[in-house]
Protein backbone atom coordinates (compact mmCIF):
# COMPACT_ATOMS: atom_id res chain seq x y z
CA UNK A 1 0.00 0.00 0.00
CA UNK A 2 3.00 2.29 0.51
CA UNK A 3 4.81 1.07 -2.61
CA UNK A 4 5.32 4.49 -4.18
CA UNK A 5 5.58 6.45 -0.94
CA UNK A 6 8.46 7.35 1.33
CA UNK A 7 7.81 5.54 4.61
CA UNK A 8 8.87 6.84 8.01
CA UNK A 9 9.43 3.44 9.71
CA UNK A 10 9.10 -0.29 9.21
CA UNK A 11 5.56 -1.67 9.41
CA UNK A 12 4.20 -2.26 12.92
CA UNK A 13 2.43 -5.61 13.15
CA UNK A 14 0.02 -6.40 15.98
CA UNK A 15 -1.69 -9.75 16.52
CA UNK A 16 -3.90 -10.88 19.40
CA UNK A 17 -6.67 -13.40 19.93
CA UNK A 18 -9.30 -12.93 22.62
CA UNK A 19 -12.72 -14.53 23.10
CA UNK A 20 -12.60 -16.28 19.69
CA UNK A 21 -11.85 -12.95 17.99
CA UNK A 22 -8.56 -12.80 16.12
CA UNK A 23 -7.19 -9.29 15.56
CA UNK A 24 -4.39 -8.46 13.13
CA UNK A 25 -3.28 -4.91 12.43
CA UNK A 26 -0.47 -3.47 10.37
CA UNK A 27 0.46 0.20 10.67
CA UNK A 28 2.96 2.33 8.80
CA UNK A 29 3.28 6.07 8.39
CA UNK A 30 4.55 7.78 5.24
CA UNK A 31 5.50 11.35 4.46
CA UNK A 32 2.24 12.03 2.61
CA UNK A 33 -0.87 13.79 3.82
CA UNK A 34 -3.52 11.21 3.00
CA UNK A 35 -4.80 8.40 5.18
CA UNK A 36 -5.16 4.92 3.69
CA UNK A 37 -6.93 2.45 5.96
CA UNK A 38 -8.43 -0.85 4.84
CA UNK A 39 -10.60 -2.93 7.17
CA UNK A 40 -11.79 -6.51 6.87
CA UNK A 41 -13.87 -8.99 8.84
CA UNK A 42 -13.54 -12.66 7.85
CA UNK A 43 -12.09 -11.54 4.47
CA UNK A 44 -15.07 -9.24 3.83
CA UNK A 45 -13.91 -5.73 2.97
CA UNK A 46 -15.75 -3.45 5.39
CA UNK A 47 -15.44 -0.27 3.35
CA UNK A 48 -17.64 1.66 5.78
CA UNK A 49 -15.65 0.45 8.80
CA UNK A 50 -17.54 -0.40 11.94
CA UNK A 51 -16.78 -1.28 15.53
CA UNK A 52 -13.36 -2.80 14.74
CA UNK A 53 -12.21 0.37 12.99
CA UNK A 54 -13.54 2.54 15.83
CA UNK A 55 -11.55 0.48 18.33
CA UNK A 56 -8.43 0.83 16.16
CA UNK A 57 -8.73 4.61 15.87
CA UNK A 58 -9.36 5.08 19.59
CA UNK A 59 -6.33 2.95 20.52
CA UNK A 60 -4.07 4.68 18.00
CA UNK A 61 -4.93 8.13 19.34
CA UNK A 62 -4.61 7.06 22.97
CA UNK A 63 -1.27 5.26 22.44
CA UNK A 64 0.26 8.23 20.61
CA UNK A 65 -1.02 10.65 23.25
CA UNK A 66 0.39 8.51 26.07
CA UNK A 67 3.73 8.28 24.29
CA UNK A 68 3.84 12.03 23.60
CA UNK A 69 3.29 12.70 27.31
CA UNK A 70 6.00 10.21 28.33
CA UNK A 71 8.61 11.83 26.14
CA UNK A 72 7.56 15.35 27.07
CA UNK A 73 6.18 16.33 23.67
CA UNK A 74 2.90 17.30 25.33
CA UNK A 75 2.10 18.21 28.89
CA UNK A 76 -0.39 16.29 31.01
CA UNK A 77 -3.83 17.72 30.45
CA UNK A 78 -2.65 20.80 28.56
CA UNK A 79 -2.31 19.49 25.04
CA UNK A 80 -3.69 16.34 23.53
CA UNK A 81 -3.72 15.02 20.03
CA UNK A 82 -7.08 14.22 18.51
CA UNK A 83 -7.94 11.52 15.99
CA UNK A 84 -7.38 13.86 13.06
CA UNK A 85 -3.80 14.42 14.22
CA UNK A 86 -2.99 10.72 13.91
CA UNK A 87 -4.41 10.27 10.40
CA UNK A 88 -1.93 12.23 8.30
CA UNK A 89 0.31 9.82 6.40
CA UNK A 90 -1.27 6.77 8.07
CA UNK A 91 -1.47 3.51 6.18
CA UNK A 92 -3.10 0.63 8.02
CA UNK A 93 -4.89 -2.66 7.58
CA UNK A 94 -7.27 -3.80 10.31
CA UNK A 95 -8.37 -7.44 10.06
CA UNK A 96 -10.70 -9.28 12.40
CA UNK A 97 -11.61 -12.95 12.20
CA UNK A 98 -14.50 -14.17 14.30
CA UNK A 99 -17.07 -16.97 14.31
CA UNK A 100 -19.38 -16.47 11.34
CA UNK A 101 -22.50 -17.18 13.37
CA UNK A 102 -21.72 -14.12 15.54
CA UNK A 103 -21.26 -11.62 12.69
CA UNK A 104 -23.58 -8.63 12.67
CA UNK A 105 -23.33 -6.24 9.75
CA UNK A 106 -25.20 -2.99 9.37
CA UNK A 107 -27.15 -2.95 6.12
CA UNK A 108 -27.39 -5.61 3.45
CA UNK A 109 -24.11 -4.81 1.72
CA UNK A 110 -21.96 -6.07 4.64
CA UNK A 111 -19.73 -3.00 4.48
CA UNK A 112 -19.94 -2.02 8.16
CA UNK A 113 -19.39 -4.27 11.19
CA UNK A 114 -21.98 -3.79 13.91
CA UNK A 115 -20.69 -6.12 16.66
CA UNK A 116 -20.17 -3.81 19.64
CA UNK A 117 -18.15 -6.43 21.54
CA UNK A 118 -15.39 -6.25 18.92
CA UNK A 119 -14.50 -2.60 19.61
CA UNK A 120 -12.91 -3.06 23.07
CA UNK A 121 -11.07 -6.20 21.93
CA UNK A 122 -9.50 -4.39 18.97
CA UNK A 123 -8.86 -1.32 21.11
CA UNK A 124 -7.02 -3.34 23.77
CA UNK A 125 -4.99 -5.32 21.21
CA UNK A 126 -3.87 -2.21 19.32
CA UNK A 127 -3.13 -0.16 22.44
CA UNK A 128 -1.05 -2.95 24.00
CA UNK A 129 0.78 -3.60 20.73
CA UNK A 130 1.59 0.06 20.17
CA UNK A 131 2.68 0.52 23.79
CA UNK A 132 5.17 -2.34 23.38
CA UNK A 133 6.41 -0.95 20.06
CA UNK A 134 6.78 2.62 21.33
CA UNK A 135 8.53 1.45 24.50
CA UNK A 136 10.97 -0.51 22.35
CA UNK A 137 11.83 2.41 20.06
CA UNK A 138 12.18 4.73 23.05
CA UNK A 139 14.79 2.39 24.49
CA UNK A 140 16.77 2.31 21.23
CA UNK A 141 19.98 4.35 21.15
CA UNK A 142 20.02 7.46 18.97
CA UNK A 143 21.80 6.94 15.60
Amino acid sequence: MNKDRSTLHDPIYIHKTEAEIDVEVSIQYNDGFNETVESFVNVINTTEGGSHLTGFRMALTRAINDYAKKIGATKNGDESLVGEDTKEGLTAVVYVKMPAQNLQFEGQTKTKLGNAEVQPIVQTAVKEGLDVYLKKIRAMPEP
